[in-house]
């Protein structure tokens, strides 16, 4: 993979994070919730190997 397609891929990312506004404080803690639970869990996938 490239570094172009890289940042695009930050890009297509941010996008679809400006996409998605939550409509009140405890949706958008949810949705913080859940990119951080992603978060995790790809650090744990990339730490044992």
């Amino acid at each position: 993979m490239t570094k172009q397609k890289s940042r695009d891929k930050n890009l297509q990312n941010v996008a679809k994070d400006l996409e998605a506004a939550p409509v009140n404080s405890h949706q958008a803690q949810q949705m913080q919730q859940q990119v951080n639970d992603h978060r995790h869990q790809d650090a744990l996938n990339h730490d044992g190997n």
